[in-house]
């Protein structure tokens, strides 16, 4: 038992020592799987983005669009005159 706790504590105290040395707190950087998925999520997100957009403008239009102008047209096409 006695050297199960000397082995413990001394690769505790190793690791402590290691974890503070300046060289552990430098930024390792992203790796290549990194940029892929960040990339690969952007694709998406810029795939998506104009069918939603343009979705969201024809919901907004016909929202905010009145009977009556859908009914001025169609009377004004019908009435047309010829000569």
């Amino acid at each position: 038992m006695k050297v199960l706790t000397v082995t413990t504590a001394s690769l505790v105290m190793d690791g402590t020592q290691a974890m503070a040395s300046p060289a552990a707190t430098e930024p390792a950087g992203l790796g290549l799987g990194a940029i892929v998925f960040i990339a690969f999520v952007a694709m998406v997100i810029l795939f998506q983005l104009v069918p939603g957009l343009t979705m969201f403008f024809r919901i907004f239009k016909g929202i905010f669009s009145t009977e009556a102008e859908r009914r001025a047209k169609e009377a004004a096409k019908t009435n047309r005159t010829s000569l």
